[in-house]
């Protein structure tokens, strides 16, 4: 195969940047499926990883992308065959195994996922990792008893990429979404999405009491720190929340108080190492519950040249919905 386009990211003398070069498939991670590109997806950790901002990436040079989408190319895995349309998110891509940001991308056939039906490659990288978490919330809050008419369910960081996602999943399967947020500009966004009612971050408490008014069926948190313990106390009897994220810090003051008098239950997402059936089963799930106009409402596609910018802006948390980044 002749050298392809990558974006590949390399620590020079203790400074981590990343720059489009040509590669080859021989100078690429191990894998049985090789896979033509279609899009990508930006998502935080990638502008974490490709700028050194967090310490992400297990090895250098890589392929930055934890995500891509596209046609099997070639495969000595019985399970997928030439022209099988397929995505990949989680496992090691884009973080110890060269990832999605590439023209082709070789991984293990243990970590490809069929391309549901009802979704295009360009629509499943919409969703993407972000979309996938917000999916698997989803899914778990329905394991620990959510229902549509149970009452109000919050999203937190309801303008970036998990939080866009899980308001229109939501909306879309018959729920009351209430989308929290801190830009007043998105609000005309966030309704276009399904939000019933949307709050400024203030609005969950912060303060030193252990329990607030009941408020919350169910709670979609990609936000952390402070504000995932004001959505734990001020949730209803036996609610659930669903933390993935961290934006607002890595750190959870609260008091038992929400676990052992209201039943509360914290439920944490892991989307990376999701076991497969999990997996299939969550991706069919978001195929079924978001409409594709919608996902091109919260879509913003680019090129690859295009990646440091899109980095830069999910950095300073100026982000709205997602980045799509066109690959072929």
């Amino acid at each position: 195969m002749n050298p392809f386009t990558a974006y590949r990211i390399f620590d020079e003398n203790g400074r981590i940047s990343g720059r489009l070069t040509q590669t080859t498939l021989d100078g690429t991670s191990p894998g049985d499926v090789v896979i033509k590109a279609a899009y990508s997806s930006v998502n935080y950790k990638d502008a974490l990883a490709a700028t050194g901002a967090g310490r992400i990436l297990r090895r250098f040079p890589l392929t930055g992308g934890i995500d891509v989408a596209g046609a099997v190319v070639s495969s000595d895995d019985g399970r997928f065959n030439p022209g099988d349309l397929v995505l990949v998110t989680g496992y090691d891509l884009g973080v110890a195994h060269d990832g999605g940001f590439a023209e082709y991308v070789r991984v293990p056939g243990d970590w490809v996922v069929p391309l549901p039906e009802g979704l295009t490659p360009r629509h499943a990288m919409t969703l993407g990792t972000a979309g996938f978490t917000a999916g698997l919330s989803i899914v778990e809050l329905e394991r620990n008893d959510l229902k549509p008419g149970a009452g109000p369910v919050v999203v937190t960081g309801a303008t970036g990429g998990v939080g866009s996602v899980a308001v229109a999943a939501l909306a879309a399967l018959g729920y009351q979404v209430t989308a929290v947020t801190g830009k007043t500009a998105e609000h005309e966004y966030l309704r276009s999405l399904g939000a019933a009612e949307i709050l400024p971050r203030e609005a969950i408490p912060t303060d030193a009491r252990p329990l607030g008014k009941s408020t919350w069926a169910g709670a979609v948190d990609a936000v952390g720190g402070a504000v995932l313990a004001g959505l734990l106390k001020t949730m209803n009897y036996g609610a659930a929340v669903a933390n993935s994220g961290l934006t607002a810090g890595t750190e959870l003051h609260t008091t038992v108080l929400p676990f052992i008098l209201r039943g509360v239950k914290l439920l944490g997402i892991d989307s990376v190492f999701c076991p497969m059936a999990r997996r299939r089963e969550v991706w069919a799930r978001l195929a079924a519950a978001v409409r594709p106009s919608t996902l091109e409402t919260m879509a913003q596609e680019i090129p690859m040249a295009e990646l440091p910018v899109a980095f830069d802006t999910l950095l300073r948390g100026a982000a709205r919905g997602r980045f799509v980044v066109r690959i072929a």
